[in-house]
């Protein structure tokens, strides 16, 4: 099998107020932000023409998205060859928590480490971030 994770993708995390904590973030540390949180380019290290970009979000204390991890992160793995990964990690008796859902920005599933983590895979389409994030990303 080729690469499986290939980098971070996103960090995700509970807060009292994802608003206000976005806003702290833009004013005080310069993370250029939209409505989820910030979008983070960079540069493919073994393509460097390719732009690719990794998401970092707040969530609200109550958010069930985290479930049936009890842990206030997750984060998000990028990888290649989602399918052929989530075969080889059920045949490892990895516990995977739901299908593989595909987006236009990319295909998604969620897994749970040792410690009862809810990790999230990512196969991203980077173009789309490309198309709708361009000049609104933190560099």
């Amino acid at each position: 099998m080729k690469k499986k994770v290939t980098g971070i993708g996103g960090i995700f995390f509970k807060c009292e107020n994802p608003e206000k904590m976005r806003a702290w973030y833009a004013q005080n540390l310069g993370l250029v932000t939209n409505e989820y949180g910030s979008v983070f380019e960079f540069r493919k290290a073994d393509n460097p023409e390719k732009k690719a970009y990794l998401n970092w979000s707040p969530f609200k204390n109550d958010t069930q998205y985290f479930q049936p991890s009890k842990k206030d992160f997750m984060i998000n793995y990028r990888v290649e060859n989602i399918e052929e990964l989530v075969k080889e990690l059920k045949e490892n008796g990895i516990t995977v928590l739901d299908e593989i859902e595909e987006f236009e920005y990319g295909k998604f599933v969620h897994i749970l480490d040792p410690e009862n983590n809810k990790i999230e895979l990512w196969e991203p389409v980077d173009k789309i971030f490309t198309n709708w994030y361009e000049g609104k990303t933190t560099k």
